[in-house]
């Protein structure tokens, strides 16, 4: 739980992030800010409606990369759909500036989940530090 909480905190305070994920043969790269700890897990949430929801039922397999103070952040693996609504009420809790566009009843609101992520913190000037949930 810690290393969960560990990486949230970081993309959190980065701000924002890119998500890669793959259409075809052809990567995908675009900016995200929603994070998210539930119930052990780390969420990012997006829209059904998007091309990145539809290229992650294609292919979950997905990489993120954040950038702040000198030091970078990738967490790689599977993202998992969960339709629960619990876990959509809390993103829009905590960040509330989404209720303009999302709400947990609207059949758009996707929140997804790491499986089998591997994040590793780098920088210039410390050895990488790599932990696994």
């Amino acid at each position: 739980m810690e290393a969960i909480n560990k990486v949230c905190e970081f993309l959190t305070e980065a701000g924002t992030y890119y998500l890669a994920t793959m259409e075809g043969d052809q990567p995908r790269v675009r900016p995200f800010g929603t994070v998210l700890v539930c119930g052990g897990k780390l969420y990012i949430q997006t829209g059904k409606v998007k091309a990145v929801s539809k290229q992650l039922a294609e292919n979950p397999k997905a990489e993120i990369c954040a950038f702040k103070d000198g030091k970078w952040l990738r967490v790689a693996g599977e993202l998992v759909n969960d339709d629960n609504r619990d876990v959509k009420v809390a993103m829009l809790e905590k960040m509330p500036s989404l209720k303009a566009m999302y709400s947990p009843d609207d059949g758009n609101m996707q929140m997804l989940y790491f499986k089998n992520a591997q994040a590793t913190f780098s920088s210039f000037t410390e050895a990488p530090e790599t932990v696994c949930f």
